[in-house]
């Protein structure tokens, strides 16, 4: 077994060799969902975006299975107070975006951020990659297994205003679940959880891997929840 550690030198290798049994499904999601079945929002076939990546990290807390999030800061200019994953754009240093360079930036990102040790993460595969139109990014969903725990929280207040996780059997239960209108008029599955709304991008990968993985359970999608749901 090879674990994704030193993020700066040496390969950065994806395994699935150890992941516990829960994980199965989610490897096989994994290995056989098309980028049309993610998002009707798809790379440019001009090139064009900015290549980024995300950390989908699973880990096992008191609850079972669970999921690591972090809430942005209100004052950034995108995507203020909204719950994400850990991630951002490749910076030269992460190497080759069509390489391991996603996989790099999901695990320093992830430090940045969270203060997440990297050298206790199992990288186990890579969703294909999907567009954020209103931000212009290109982005690999990475997926690892939170092997050795290390604590985590806020790096830069400036940037993140909390970390934290969110147990699986949450995110699947119907009572956290609704659908969420942004002023576009796009709709979009949403995740009331851990005093969140979790929606947008996040919301959607979260969502189709539930699907994929068979987990989901069947939900009111009648339900809405406004984007501003604390006012």
């Amino acid at each position: 077994m090879t674990r994704a550690s030193d993020t700066q030198d040496g390969p950065v290798v994806l395994s699935k060799d150890g992941l516990p049994g829960w994980l199965d499904p989610v490897v096989h999601a994994v290995e056989t969902v098309r980028p049309t079945q993610l998002s009707r929002f798809l790379p440019p076939e001009d090139g064009a975006g900015r290549q980024s990546a995300v950390l989908v990290l699973f880990g096992e807390g008191t609850r079972g299975p669970e999921l690591l999030l972090m809430e942005r800061a209100s004052s950034l200019r995108s995507h203020a107070g909204q719950p994400s994953f850990p991630g951002g754009a490749l910076d030269p240093e992460d190497g080759d975006p069509s390489g391991d360079g996603p996989l790099r930036a999901a695990l320093r990102e992830a430090e940045e951020e969270t203060g997440l040790d990297p050298s206790g993460v199992q990288l186990f595969g890579a969703l294909p990659r999907l567009y954020i139109p209103v931000s212009g990014f290109v982005v690999t969903p990475v997926l690892g297994w939170w092997r050795e725990p290390s604590p985590v929280g806020v790096v830069d207040p400036n940037e993140t205003a909390r970390v934290f996780t969110v147990p699986v059997v949450d995110l699947t239960d119907p009572a956290n679940r609704a659908t969420t209108v942004h002023p576009s008029g796009h709709r979009g599955p949403a995740f009331l959880v851990e005093s969140a709304l979790v929606w947008g991008f996040t919301a959607g990968i979260i969502d189709r891997l539930l699907h994929f993985a068979g987990w989901e359970r069947p939900w009111d999608r009648e339900k809405q929840v406004p984007l501003d749901w604390r006012a």
